[in-house]
């Protein structure tokens, strides 16, 4: 970071510290704007924001690479970002980025019934091995259709693996994007989900799958 850049940033946290508490608005603006400029200067390694959706809030990390975690409703936001500091870097900043602000789009567009498939960039950093060949063979299944486990367990190499791919989605880091949801038992029934079987018939049911 050049001196110049360093002046500046440093500018503008002494004005979000000496920013008079009752004008929240003007507080939040500043706090942006403090936060925008430390992503620019390459000080934040996580950006993330809130969006609310049919399922409730969730929580959306990304790298510079893309998008790197979704949190559902029912994992709390403290532990996502818990997560997203122990895993990818303690750097985690709520600012803007453009990767966030088109998932958020996707995202509404996918709830409203107008997308099918998700188009941002995806960082898969935090998926390795059989786990990330489980969710790219389940990134692969078509809306409104759905697999068993058996199959996607198959899909990524190890047709034999179906409880292993049951963990690998259990603990998916990219849920709705990476669509988990689709996959359920050959027995029948959904099956368990790392947001909950309300969030999944939910999901199954935007893409009328269920």
């Amino acid at each position: 970071m050049s001196h110049e850049d360093r002046r500046s940033l440093e500018s503008l946290g002494h004005r979000l510290r000496d920013a008079e508490a009752p004008d929240a608005a003007a507080f939040a603006r500043l706090r942006r704007r403090v936060a925008a400029q430390a992503d620019a200067l390459g000080l934040v390694d996580v950006a993330f924001a809130r969006h609310d959706t049919p399922l409730g809030p969730l929580v959306v990390g990304a790298t510079v690479e893309g998008l790197v975690r979704v949190g559902l409703p029912s994992e709390g936001e403290d532990s996502v970002l818990e997560e997203l500091a122990a895993r990818v870097s303690p750097r985690v900043l709520a600012t803007p980025r453009a990767s966030l602000d088109e998932a958020r789009r996707e995202l509404d567009e996918y709830f409203a019934g107008r997308r099918r498939r998700f188009e941002v960039a995806l960082d898969w950093r935090l998926a390795a091995g059989f786990r990330r060949a489980v969710l790219r063979a389940t990134a692969r299944i078509p809306y409104g259709r759905t697999a068993t486990y058996r199959e996607i367990a198959g899909a990524a190499g190890s047709p034999g693996a179906s409880r292993a791919a049951g963990s690998a989605l259990a603990t998916n880091p990219l849920p709705i994007l990476v669509p988990c949801h689709r996959v359920v038992p050959a027995s029948g029934g959904i099956g368990g989900y790392r947001g909950g079987a309300a969030a999944k018939a939910l999901l199954l049911g935007v893409e009328g799958a269920a």
